[in-house]
């Protein structure tokens, strides 16, 4: 049973679902740039429209009301409200999360906003983009804009999503925007990050924002492919740039050892300062978990497994030429449509190590967990309706959300954790960046030509997750009301002698 006061959510980012990319002022990001260009995306798909959510806001809410979430979490555009990235406000731009905003609250849908998933402003990226120091203190500039405008309506902040992603895939293997391939050149393009966190934080502070802030990054528990001592040197190498590089600067005020020595040898310095700038206390900390790594020493036919690679367009095998370490598959474990293991139980794997690691770790909310399959449509003739069976999508997060409440309550191996949320990737299926819309991770199937919604399986269960917490909550209540000698409380509540409401057994 998912507890009373555990958040439910489901999660999308501006980019992916907005499209209007040149409506209302908004100015033009790096992303649309590099989606232009041939061969970037798969089958030339592009965000030009995507799921038209700027032109079908409230239907999309209605929805979400429909489905019963406790909260949303979506991106602000940057570009639509900052065209350039510094200076001037695009009026047109704040008022669109501004009905947001409004439509949320009026549905009773709790907001959590991210103000950096991606979508950097074309001018910033022209100027260096993360490698660029200027581009850490244009994001505390926009947090301070964004927190004048909504901060009296957001619960909970998200400063960044995804450092990693965006230096890995957009710095060092060239797979997103901007499209650099230069893994000896990304350390600047972490710190940057991670600075701009840090003054983004400050910036909602000074505001004196009510909402919790926080930030979110991916983890994903490392593992060697082999007894080969190779294998497990190379398995620790990971886990430090994917993991540790990441968050032990932000959870402990230094970087990890490792990278502190391979600064030696490169000509990125910054000052000390910024660490106590980037380590301020949180009010949360967002982990989006998908997957485990499998990890092997030495370069490979590629940097990771061909499914992975197919999947996102490219032909990754002359990559990192001489690549001290790549990715294997799992052998025996089903994958997704993006070649991603589904191991659930790595989930608790993640907690574990997290609470181990950072014995002060604030309250965490699972920001993402998601998967994408291909999906199939069924005609119902005798209803004239359309259904989505999806029920692997349903096994996977249905696995993943009990995996997570499992190992976090007590007796369980990260009990340490406080475990506030979950959500879904994604509410909706969308431009799943190099991936185009081959990648459908929604519970709501989108067709991409006449813009259709169709609520899939997993979404009726979301739904009845929903529906059955809900009823314990009411039944609880009930109980303790009983106990304080309110008269007539279990039969106003509908519960019977024999413990049974019109749902079904309360658990």
């Amino acid at each position: 049973m998912v507890p009373t006061g555990f958040t439910l959510g489901v999660a999308t980012a501006a980019f992916q679902i907005e499209g209007a990319l040149d409506e209302d002022g908004r100015g033009p990001a790096g992303w649309d740039v590099f989606a232009a260009k041939p061969g970037t995306i798969v089958d030339g798909h592009s965000p030009a429209v995507a799921c038209d959510h700027y032109h079908r806001m409230p239907q999309d809410v209605a929805l979400m009301k429909e489905l019963g979430v406790d909260s949303y979490r979506f991106s602000l555009a940057w570009p639509r409200i900052q065209p350039d990235g510094r200076g001037a406000v695009n009026r047109a731009g704040l008022d669109f999360y501004d009905r947001l905003l409004d439509e949320l609250l009026a549905n009773e849908i709790s907001p959590m906003v991210t103000l950096y998933h991606w979508d950097t402003p074309l001018a910033l990226d022209e100027d260096g983009g993360w490698l660029n120091r200027d581009t850490a203190y244009r994001l505390g500039e926009f947090a301070a804009i964004a927190a004048a405008a909504y901060g009296d309506r957001v619960a909970r902040w998200v400063t960044i999503n995804e450092p990693a992603t965006v230096t890995t895939n957009g710095y060092a293997l060239g797979l997103h925007s901007p499209g650099k391939a230069d893994f000896a050149n990304g350390l600047p393009t972490v710190h940057h990050q991670l600075l701009g966190h840090g003054l983004a934080l400050q910036a909602l502070r000074a505001a004196k924002v009510p909402g919790e802030i926080g930030m979110t990054n991916v983890y994903s528990p490392v593992v060697p492919n082999s007894g080969n001592p190779l294998d497990w040197i190379s398995a620790g190498a990971m886990d430090v740039a994917q993991n540790r590089l990441y968050a032990d600067p932000v959870l402990t005020g230094k970087y990890p050892d490792l990278i502190r020595a391979a600064k030696l040898f490169s000509s990125f310095e910054h000052p000390d300062e910024d660490m106590a700038v980037i380590s301020q206390p949180l009010d949360f900390y967002g982990l989006n978990y998908y997957m485990p790594t499998r990890v092997a020493a030495g370069g490979g036919d590629s940097p990771v497994p061909a499914a992975m690679a197919e999947a996102m367009g490219d032909d990754l095998r002359d990559a990192t030429p001489g690549a001290p370490l790549h990715i294997e598959p799992w052998p025996d474990t089903e994958t997704t449509a993006y070649g991603w293991p589904v191991k659930p139980e790595y989930m608790a794997v993640a907690l574990k190590e997290m609470a181990e690691r950072y014995p002060k770790l604030p309250p965490v909310i699972i920001t993402e967990g998601g998967a994408s399959f291909v999906d199939v449509k069924v005609r119902d003739k005798s209803a004239n309706r359309t259904f989505i069976p999806d029920e692997r999508r349903l096994r996977y997060l249905s696995d993943h959300l009990g995996t997570a409440l499992r190992a976090t309550a007590p007796g369980g191996e990260a009990e340490a954790i406080d475990l506030r949320g979950y959500y879904v990737w994604s509410f909706m299926d969308n431009f799943e960046w190099s991936g185009g819309y081959k990648q459908p991770f929604g519970l709501v199937h989108v067709d991409f030509e006449t813009q259709v919604r169709t609520p899939k399986a997993s979404f009726y269960w979301f739904q009845e997750l929903q529906e059955e917490r809900k009823l314990a909550a009411s039944a609880d209540a009930a109980v303790a009301a009983a106990a304080a000698g309110t008269d007539g409380a279990l039969t106003d509540a509908g519960i019977s002698d024999g413990g049974m409401s019109d749902g079904g057994p309360v658990t």
